[in-house]
């Protein structure tokens, strides 16, 4: 199987579990107490509209979900394929007591990837949790990369993203977002990720752009 149709098989498979997944919760909503729309209507919401918001709400939490899942484990089938003894590992949190392992999504050599679809946070302790995990694993013997494909748009979000990259960079790591992730994956891997993303969406969805 090539890596093409590799990646096209995984989302396949999580296309069909996220609309099974939607499915379910649909049908589930049709039982929910929607009481709570006395206080929509109050807000000037509509019966309709506010089932509309509530629907949406649930679609989303699941599409995000399933996105950013799907993108993480694209990314590291690629590095599978390029390097076959790269994969996830937990290594023992040497920094703290919670939590007890930190996992490293894909350990490229001694490379250890962190890969995200997005990260909007705007916690505090976000960073905190983070700055511990890459100093474990610099204390490991490895070299923390974090590889995110799309940065956030509001700017709380991105302050703390511009501090993690401090903080990356402070440990002799790296961190590549938005195009330089693609390109970076595209260079250590020789697999342009992104073109064959994009082949699968007009396939399934032609851009309306």
């Amino acid at each position: 199987m090539t890596i093409q149709q590799a990646i096209n098989a995984l989302a396949l498979d999580y296309s069909n579990r996220l609309r099974a997944a939607i499915d379910a919760r649909t049908e589930e909503m049709l039982a929910d107490d929607v009481s709570h729309y006395l206080i929509y209507r109050v807000l000037g919401i509509s019966k309709f509209e506010g089932q509309q918001i509530d629907s949406y709400q649930n679609k989303g939490r699941f599409l995000y979900k399933y996105a950013g899942s799907f993108l993480e484990q694209a990314t590291k089938k690629c590095f599978e394929h390029a390097f076959p003894d790269s994969g996830s590992l937990r290594i023992p949190n040497t920094r703290g007591q919670k939590p007890k392992t930190f996992e490293i999504d894909c350990l490229v050599g001694n490379d250890a990837l962190e890969i995200k679809w997005k990260d909007a946070t705007t916690d505090g302790d976000h960073i905190t949790k983070e700055h511990t995990r890459i100093q474990v694993i610099a204390d490991a013997g490895y070299t923390p990369i974090r590889v995110m494909f799309y940065y956030p748009n509001r700017q709380q979000a991105m302050r703390i993203q511009q501090t993690l990259e401090t903080l990356y960079q402070g440990v002799g790591g790296h961190y590549y977002y938005g195009d330089t992730a693609w390109a970076y994956v595209q260079k250590r891997t020789g697999i342009d990720l992104k073109a064959i993303l994009e082949q699968i969406a007009n396939e399934r969805v032609p851009n309306e752009d």
